[in-house]
């Protein structure tokens, strides 16, 4: 019998049925279709999560790189247009190319420590060599992607956590040069009304994350409102924006062809690998939420896209791009999953990023008004490494050694400038960078402590035997008596280590 006669008649369909055929069981929800209202609805929306990241860079890089105000609107503009054919490229795919998922790609905040240590090494070609940097890191990652799996686990929370922590950390100097000025000595440093302007924003950038329907929008708010109030105070000049064309194809190489430093190269591949670390965890993250297969294949694609987006940045002089978490976030609460949306905004990023008028409008944005949403935007940076430390088990290993260690060599930098200047310039460049110094120190110790001798040894030292820094019930009930702690006090029978690491406080009487 053929296999066309076993099968059973199929059932007659009324028409209006077979107008509006039944998704097929094999229709991934990716790739779902929605009205083109909806659509470019949806992109808007993801825009908006994301805007106040994107422009973040440029303009903190921009301002490292003592550019005019109209050179920060070419970095500004040159980063919306990257970050829009990255997530097209990403959303959309070619073969090879692209996870084919609702992923939004932007302008890394991970580089931007190192960026800047780039810049200060440099002096007046600080930024072309932050883009040979890039080119040369990117194509690296490009190269490792296909292996990158054999990589990754090198890259375990602790590590990701502690780099994480101090890319925030290191990026707090930053905004406070916003808010006061860089130059002690000159007029107007940390003036009252500067600082009231920060902190009127900061202000506004809590208020508006308390409310629910606008606390995705509350840093681009923030930064409009304190702009507004910076007019009325006459701490803004909007000239630059009525010069600016409205539309302009991003010169390749503006600012000068790129300069190869092996320094700067070092130092931006170990935050390539960072990032390429971040666009996998977004990979898999998307996935699960909408609900779709991700295999080994679908990540090397994603991370493919990711780099070549990265090495193709500089020639439009921009900055490396990845995947923004705050998206995936955003795919989860709205619950719409389609990669056509995300592509929708992608290509709105392009077009404003071929309007100089558009990006002028954001790099006059006063200094104080970018310092105070910086607070909020740099801290959120590092409480998301606390988060990720938050997960590490601390319990019978030196995985607290790891932190300790990768924390005080990425603020090395940020605490005391002059730290490594007595050192080769390569060895100054990367160590410079606090991302840089703590993702070598993490990477090494967690090889040395985890992968080749893991565990602890019978007696470990202090620091990795010492428990959560916590007070006993019976230690609470002596100090609120107004009493001394001391062997007779306790009701319990210690442990080995409670004994090798308590405390005896002091009582009203004791110094």
């Amino acid at each position: 019998m053929s296999p066309e006669s076993s099968k059973s008649p199929a059932p007659s369909t009324p028409p209006a049925a077979s107008a509006s055929p039944a998704p097929s069981p094999d229709a991934r929800p990716e790739d779902e279709r929605l009205s083109p209202g909806k659509t470019v609805g949806y992109g808007v929306q993801h825009i908006l999560a994301m805007f106040g990241g994107v422009i973040a860079v440029p303009l903190i890089v921009g301002g490292a790189a003592g550019l005019d105000v109209g050179q920060k609107a070419l970095l500004v503009a040159c980063a919306l247009f990257v970050s829009g054919a990255a997530t097209v490229l990403q959303t959309i795919g070619v073969p090879y190319f692209g996870s084919r998922l609702p992923l939004v790609q932007g302008i890394s905040f991970a580089a931007v420590s190192t960026m800047l240590a780039i810049i200060g090494s440099n002096g007046e070609t600080g930024l072309q060599t932050v883009f040979g940097a890039v080119i040369v890191a990117s194509a690296l990652g490009l190269i490792v992607a296909p292996f990158f799996a054999r990589i990754v686990r090198f890259f375990p929370p602790v590590v990701t956590g502690s780099i994480i922590t101090v890319i925030g950390l290191s990026l707090m100097p930053v905004a406070g040069r916003w808010v006061t000025g860089s130059d002690p000595t000159a007029e107007g440093f940390a003036s009252a009304d500067k600082i009231g302007l920060a902190l009127l924003t900061f202000a506004v950038v809590l208020i508006l994350s308390k409310i629910r329907a606008l606390s995705r929008l509350a840093v681009l708010l923030g930064l409009a409102i304190g702009t507004v109030f910076a007019l009325i105070l006459g701490q803004a000049d909007f000239d630059a924006v009525g010069s600016a064309s409205i539309f302009a194809f991003p010169q390749p190489f503006a600012f000068g062809m790129p300069i190869f430093e092996i320094g700067a190269i070092v130092s931006m591949t170990i935050v390539i690998l960072v990032i390429m670390v971040e666009t996998t965890a977004d990979v898999l993250a998307v996935g699960e939420v909408v609900g779709t297969k991700v295999d080994s294949r679908r990540v090397g694609d994603g991370l493919r896209a990711d780099m070549l987006s990265s090495l193709i940045a500089p020639v439009f002089n921009s900055f490396p791009a990845t995947a923004f978490a705050q998206n995936v976030g955003l795919v989860a609460l709205t619950g719409i999953k389609s990669r056509f949306a995300v592509a929708a905004g992608g290509g709105l990023l392009v077009l404003l990023g071929l309007s100089p008028m558009a990006a002028a409008v954001f790099s006059v944005i006063p200094s104080p008004v970018l310092g105070g949403a910086g607070i909020v935007l740099f801290g959120s940076v590092a409480a998301s490494g606390v988060r990720t430390l938050s997960k590490v088990d601390y319990t019978g290993n030196n995985n607290m050694i790891i932190v300790a260690s990768s924390l005080a060599f990425g603020l090395i930098p940020v605490v005391s400038t002059q730290f490594w200047h007595a050192f080769p310039d390569w060895f100054v460049t990367i160590f410079d960078s606090g991302i840089s110094a703590a993702a070598i120190v993490s990477v090494v110790l967690n090889l040395f402590f985890n992968v080749w001798l893991p565990g602890t040894p019978e007696q470990p030292s202090n620091l990795a035997a010492a428990p959560a820094l916590r007070v006993q019930t019976e230690e609470l009930r002596v100090l609120k008596s107004g009493g001394s702690l001391d062997e007779h006090s306790y009701e319990h029978n210690p442990t080995p280590v409670e004994q090798g690491t308590r405390a005896r406080p002091s009582g009203p009487d004791e110094s």
